[in-house]
């Protein structure tokens, strides 16, 4: 059960003497009121008290006091039978779910659906943090002991978008606790996004509505949450109490949010630097209703939200080379890995990362979220590799690494490992994002529980083992591993000459050509487009494809070759005759023809045919050219993947299979 506290008035958090603050309110300053003085934050300023996100968070972030402790339970099974167990501590804590079945503000015990609750606790009897302070000086003209930070406010306010920018990655505003508030305060008014001008009276009159004034009340969990864990970071209980009552505020006002795993998380942070509970239900209204096309803040259902954890994927496949062997190869679930990418930022960081993050999320939007995990995945690649054999599960152990992300980087080193990083453009990122959500609209994958990772133990290759198969898998992008793969051609069933070959596999795409050599060599490649291209009435031979394409060697050593994305255009049937002349846009819903043209501004060589020779790669030699009897070739190093050899000079064939996908909707 979650727990929320009713008809708590924070105004009197700020107060030293609580039980008068209600006479005494009118006469307290807001610490950084006088630092607005644009007509358009006015509205956020009727009431002259100081910061009132003071009294939600304390600074003993040790860990080791009793509060907090008791703050940090887990689900339990429910004495009749319920579905849920214990989970070893960690700071993704379940918050204020009851150890026990609770009374019901009803009086009658127990949950006889066995759904997990929120429970809404009494606040007299809490203790107001003083540790740090915070409740003294509210007498005090800051502006004149702080003119700094009225200073630079006057410099967020009077900043455009590329200086918000440059601000919020240098940590501009970190300085000093006001500041930052008053910042993300003036973020937030910047957002596009539908009107919600009556978001606080929105929040108050559901607050009436759905808590009681005294005692206890018990709400099932917002249907949005993963698993019920709440981030505390450095809320005291009022703020733990309020974020619970936020998210269910939250569920209430936006019923269609089924999926959104992040939101706890941001609502944590965001009440660090509110006023009240009420200017940060706006806040997240405001993420939620966002309506700027070329940038995304909450995913809200399931599907777009693992629609976002497989471009991350696809990503890391590019940035991040040689994670994903490891995980494929000890036969651990890359779905279950990448599915807590952004739990990573919002969860696992520690409080002052995760507010770095935010900072630039707030002007950014999502791509900044990408870059961050990427930077985090690269820093655990490097920490893992001495030890991966005794890794017993990857998900944990990342998890573990972020949490202690301190010991391996600073969070400006993390930063600038980040921005390294020349990811796409927003607009190409969108159109990957939009190909995976199709992908798995299409696969019939609406819900968790509808996701079924590919089968491989039938697996059956006379070149490749079940492993090799997963390895390859694990490395095509994300909208087609979702479907298992189906032979096409093989040279044991099909005969070896290159008619046969294109026989059965034109009209299929993406492919995957896979060689074995008599030396026991094993190469191959990933082939993004449908062979039929290669058809033309010009006499010139004709290269195709997109820079989805690439190749690898599973024997003797696995490694994967492919340059570095550069440019993402939406076409799947690009010449390199016609690249020059236009740059088709994607439009079909069918899987087969979504694929993302990766390349630089010159199209590169990826594939080619006809009936004498095989071509994968044609930029500053072959990575691989095969006879037209495919019984011999060679390969050669190739700018177009930037690969080395993949086999012995020239070799004889063994075997050669062509594999596609199988992707008729369930």
């Amino acid at each position: 059960m979650l727990q929320v506290s009713p008809g708590l008035d924070f105004s009197s958090l700020g107060s030293a003497e609580p039980q008068a603050a209600s006479g005494s309110a009118s006469c307290q300053r807001l610490r950084s009121c006088s630092l607005f003085e644009t007509s358009d934050l006015i509205e956020c300023q009727r009431q002259f008290l100081r910061p009132r996100s003071r009294s939600f968070y304390t600074f003993d972030q040790n860990g080791n006091n009793e509060d907090q402790q008791a703050f940090q339970g887990e689900a339990e099974k429910q004495e009749n039978g319920g579905n849920f167990q214990n989970k070893p501590p960690s700071k993704r804590s379940t918050a204020g779910v009851n150890k026990h079945l609770s009374k019901d503000h009803g009086g009658s015990r127990g949950n006889p659906k066995n759904i997990p609750m929120l429970t809404i606790t009494e606040p007299d009897s809490w203790e107001i943090s003083s540790s740090s302070g915070m409740k003294y000086g509210h007498y005090v003209d800051w502006e004149k002991i702080e003119p700094e930070a009225a200073s630079r406010f006057q410099k967020v306010l009077q900043s455009d978008h590329s200086e918000l920018k440059e601000m919020a990655r240098s940590g501009f505003w970190v300085t000093q606790h006001t500041l930052h508030a008053k910042s993300y305060q003036h973020l937030v008014h910047l957002i596009e996004c539908t009107s919600s001008a009556e978001d606080s009276e929105t929040y108050h009159s559901l607050v009436g509505r759905m808590f009681e004034e005294h005692g206890r009340s018990t709400h099932p969990f917002p249907k949005f949450m993963k698993d019920g864990e709440i981030p505390r970071y450095c809320l005291n209980k009022s703020g733990l109490n309020s974020v619970k009552k936020i998210l269910l505020c939250v569920s209430e006002n936006f019923p269609e949010m089924s999926f959104c795993p992040i939101l706890p998380a941001l609502v944590s942070l965001l009440l660090h630097y509110s006023e009240d509970e009420a200017q940060c239900f706006h806040s997240i209204c405001s993420l939620v209703r966002y309506t700027d096309p070329q940038k995304r803040y909450i995913d809200q259902n399931f599907v777009t939200t693992h629609a976002s954890c497989m471009t991350f994927g696809d990503l890391a496949n590019k940035y991040c080379r040689g994670i994903r062997k490891l995980i494929a190869s000890s036969h651990q679930s890359l779905f279950e890995f990448y599915s807590d990418w952004i739990m990573w930022i919002f969860a696992d960081l520690p409080f002052g990362y995760a507010v770095r993050a935010l900072d630039i999320y707030l002007v950014e939007g999502y791509k900044v979220l990408y870059r961050v995990a990427l930077a985090l995945l690269s820093l655990y690649k490097v920490s893992v590799s001495s030890r991966v054999a005794h890794v017993e599960d990857f998900k944990q152990d990342m998890k573990r690494f972020v949490e202690n992300v301190s010991r391996h980087s600073s969070v400006e080193a993390l930063l600038q490992r980040a921005f390294s990083i020349q990811l796409p453009t927003r607009k190409e990122l969108n159109f990957l994002y939009n190909a995976n959500k199709q992908a798995l609209i299409q696969k019939g994958i609406e819900h968790k529980s509808s996701y079924q990772s590919v089968d491989l133990r039938c697996f059956r290759s006379s070149v490749v083992s079940e492993t090799e198969m997963r390895v390859v898998w694990a490395w095509i992008p994300e909208r087609f591993s979702l479907f298992s793969p189906e032979r096409l051609y093989s040279t044991e069933e099909h005969g070896r000459n290159l008619t046969s070959f294109y026989a059965h596999v034109e009209g299929h795409e993406p492919t995957v050509l896979l060689l074995r050599t008599v030396d026991e060599e094993v190469c191959g490649a990933f082939l993004s487009s449908d062979w039929t291209l290669r058809s033309c009435e010009e006499a010139e031979l004709q290269f195709f494809g997109t820079g989805e394409c690439f190749v690898f060697s599973l024997r003797p050593a696995m490694e994967r070759y492919q340059k570095t994305v550069l440019h993402i255009s939406g076409t799947t049937r690009t010449k390199e005759s016609s690249s020059s002349s236009s740059s088709l846009a994607c439009t079909s819903c069918d899987v087969k023809t979504s694929s993302c043209s990766v390349s630089p501004p010159v199209t590169p060589r990826f594939m080619s045919g006809d009936d004498e020779n095989l071509f994968i790669g044609g930029d500053g030699g072959h990575a691989l050219c095969l006879t037209a009897g495919l019984t011999a070739g060679q390969s050669g190093y190739c700018d177009t993947f930037d690969s080395p050899i993949l086999c012995r000079g020239k070799f004889r064939i063994q075997s050669l299979e062509v594999w596609g996908i199988q992707n008729d909707p369930l």
